[in-house]
């Protein structure tokens, strides 16, 4: 390049979370005092990471596994020892949670979400509206 000749190189550098969306979206209505079954399979038994959680003005995680192991120490005390898998073995990326003795107070949102540490990306893979009435004359 001659002296007059300038050479500009812009580089612009991407950081962040890669976002998949293909929620499966779903309403369920139960009865007070009923067990509710939250579905969600991960794609190829995949995901470092898997959180249910209940959005909101205050998001809170339901239930969490990490490494395939349930992790209680993120978990809501609201849903302790109310949360449990519905297939231990986790059987073709099954990681549908039962919710126990559901109240009005779990009424909202949930959401499974699994998260890839290595590629630092996470899928949210449904999204589920839970609706819990009370029984007439109840």
């Amino acid at each position: 390049m001659g002296p007059g000749n300038s050479c500009r190189i812009d580089a612009v550098l991407f950081t962040g979370l890669i976002v998949l969306v293909s929620a499966d979206q779903e309403t369920i209505t139960a009865k007070s005092g009923q067990d509710v079954t939250l579905p969600c399979r991960a794609p190829n038994n995949n995901g470092d990471i898997v959180e249910w959680s209940r959005t909101g003005p205050r998001d809170t995680f339901v239930f969490v596994l990490k490494n395939k192991k349930p992790n209680g120490d993120v978990q809501d005390p609201s849903f302790k020892n109310r949360v449990a898998l519905q297939d231990k073995d986790m059987k073709d990326g099954n990681v549908s949670v039962i919710l126990y003795n559901v109240t009005a107070a779990d009424n909202g949102t949930y959401e499974c979400r699994i998260i890839e540490a290595g590629t630092a990306s996470y899928a949210l893979i449904s999204s589920i509206t839970l609706s819990v009435v009370d029984p007439p004359g109840e």
